[in-house]
């Protein structure tokens, strides 16, 4: 049998409020589950249950307050991501997992070209080769030519996310992490994603997906994890 990608076991965190006389909220309580190798997964729920949550304590944007999160990653072999340093974290980030949030988070006066590019260079791709993918994935997703010269913080919402998709898929990492795809964009453009993300998906990247669209979900996923109050309610498989 295989060894799952990724192995989440029993994960909690507390966000402790300071300002509120050291309040104690809840995000995550005793979080528990798998990916495999190619593997795409919805989380689902309302707002507050969690979702957000455990995707950045899966990235270690936040540090889990206990737990596990099993990483056979390219870097290390089997890490613990919830224990790695941040030298490792860091590492991680550059080889196996990339996260793109809802958010173009920029460098004000650099061409979308560039911005598309610079997550290929990251990776150690030429810069040549990298802007050559960069042309290609920005004219798959429908960007105007006209707008690849341009800078991404005069765009649309639509079109930002389309620049912040490509950037964060011109490498394929072992584990995209992905917030809310196809949030911003037309029928059109939402198929074009999903039909890239099902290509890297042939290519053995697992994807971790929180996704409101019914389309996208019913469309791309394998299964769809279910979260409320802070916990896993249910998980079903789509196919």
């Amino acid at each position: 049998m295989n060894t799952p990608l990724i192995q989440v076991k029993s994960l909690n965190k507390t966000f402790h409020l300071h300002i509120l006389n050291q309040k104690k909220i809840k995000a995550l309580e005793h979080v528990s589950f798998s990916m495999n190798e190619g593997e795409i997964v919805g989380l689902i729920g309302k707002s507050g249950s969690g979702k957000s949550s455990l995707m950045k304590c899966i990235y270690r944007t936040y540090l889990p307050s206990s737990g596990e999160i099993l990483f056979n990653s390219d870097s290390f072999g089997m890490i613990d991501i919830a224990k790695a340093t941040d030298h490792e974290v860091l590492q991680l980030r550059k080889n196996d997992i990339t996260y793109c949030s809802q958010f173009l988070h920029v460098i004000p006066r650099v061409s979308a070209l560039n911005v598309v590019a610079g997550g290929a260079v990251n990776r150690g791709i030429t810069k040549e080769e990298a802007m050559e993918k960069a042309n290609d994935l920005l004219q798959q997703l429908g960007l105007p030519e006209d707008l690849k010269d341009a800078f991404p913080s005069t765009f649309s919402g639509g079109e930002q996310q389309r620049i912040n998709i490509a950037r964060a898929i011109i490498a394929p990492p072992k584990l995209l992490v992905i917030d809310e795809p196809t949030s911003s964009l037309d029928l059109k453009t939402k198929n074009v994603v999903i039909d890239i993300i099902l290509k890297l998906k042939d290519k053995g990247v697992s994807v971790l997906c929180i996704s409101h669209d019914q389309h996208t979900l019913d469309t791309m996923c394998d299964r769809l994890v279910a979260m409320e109050n802070g916990q896993i309610a249910e998980t079903t498989q789509t196919a």
